[in-house]
């Protein structure tokens, strides 16, 4: 199995999940997810971790964090391994409590810090634990809609902020906006099991983070996060073709499609079409390929510079 990619730097931020280990509860009793979310404040007193979001389910749990320090492994060994100490010392068992090591997903909090925050604090509706989610305790949505006081290691200003001065009313409104409707979770959209964001992050993130990883070239995650941007595809194709004209369009269309890992939605706004439409336009493409060598040869051509 792949190691995860882990990305850290001052500032980032992330949705961390962790499950038990063959799928068992983690969390069996009030004591369990009171002692868990007291390691949650020690990880914000020593380590600086800033805990925006929460949710304690069964054998799992959400979380949305951010590290100033760019310490995410230090605070997830201090949360992980003084819970399973205090599980396995309570229950006089030994051995691992989670499954793996956890999944931290690097995030565009801009832009997805809110919907996430909505995605976490719906799970217990999901999955059907309680029909609504303030009838849940352990989660920090009571908090963030004045149900019960906020934790002095729980920021919830952030999140908040996205809906102006509307403040826990406004954060009510927008969730139950969701209730009661089928809605595309944000996780969908993750890039390469590893960050969040459209594809200008997910390139600035792997220019500055991970460019110099040589020791990790053969990770997939980075050889699928080291694709060229947009930008640098419609560039090298107007090099060869000019920035006009039918056929660079489709050209570009294409590479962006095949190469850039970018979503259809995103592709689809650059270029003024639907999802639908993007990929019908780059199957064209393709199969124009395989009859026409002049079209073959063009892809090749950039395909090789966008490589190089």
């Amino acid at each position: 199995m792949a190691r995860p990619l882990r990305i850290e730097y001052p500032g980032a931020f992330y949705h961390v999940t962790a499950r038990g280990n063959e799928q068992k509860d983690i969390f069996k009793s009030r004591g369990d997810r009171e002692q868990f979310l007291s390691y949650l404040e020690s990880a914000s007193e020593r380590y600086g971790a800033v805990i925006h979001v929460y949710c304690l389910l069964g054998n799992h749990y959400h979380l949305l964090l951010e590290t100033p320090a760019g310490n995410l492994a230090q605070i997830m060994r201090h949360i992980g391994g003084a819970y399973t100490t205090y599980f396995n010392v309570k229950r006089k068992r030994a051995g691992h409590l989670f499954q793996g090591r956890y999944k931290a997903i690097l995030v565009d909090k801009d832009a997805y810090a809110l919907e996430l925050s909505r995605y976490i604090h719906l799970n217990p509706v999901r999955a059907g634990i309680v029909p609504r989610p303030e009838e849940y305790a352990w989660s920090s949505y009571r908090p963030y809609t004045g149900l019960a006081s906020v934790p002095s290691w729980l920021a919830t200003d952030f999140v908040l902020g996205f809906l102006g001065g509307s403040g826990a009313t406004g954060y009510r409104q927008f969730v139950n906006d969701s209730l009661g409707r089928e809605c595309e979770s944000p996780m969908k959209e993750v890039v390469a099991s590893t960050i969040l964001g459209d594809s200008d992050f997910v390139a600035k993130i792997a220019q500055r983070h991970l460019a110099q990883r040589t020791a990790d070239r053969n990770v997939p995650a980075i050889r699928r996060l080291n694709r060229p941007t947009l930008d640098q595809i419609i560039a090298v194709v107007a090099g060869e073709l000019g920035t006009s004209g039918k056929l660079a369009r489709n050209l570009s269309i294409y590479c962006c499609h095949r190469h850039s890992g970018g979503r259809l939605r995103e592709i689809g706004e650059r270029f003024g079409l639907s999802d639908a439409a993007i990929a019908q336009a780059s199957r064209r493409l393709r199969v124009a390929a395989e009859s026409d060598e002049k079209v073959r040869s063009l892809i090749e051509r950039v395909v090789r510079r966008l490589c190089s």
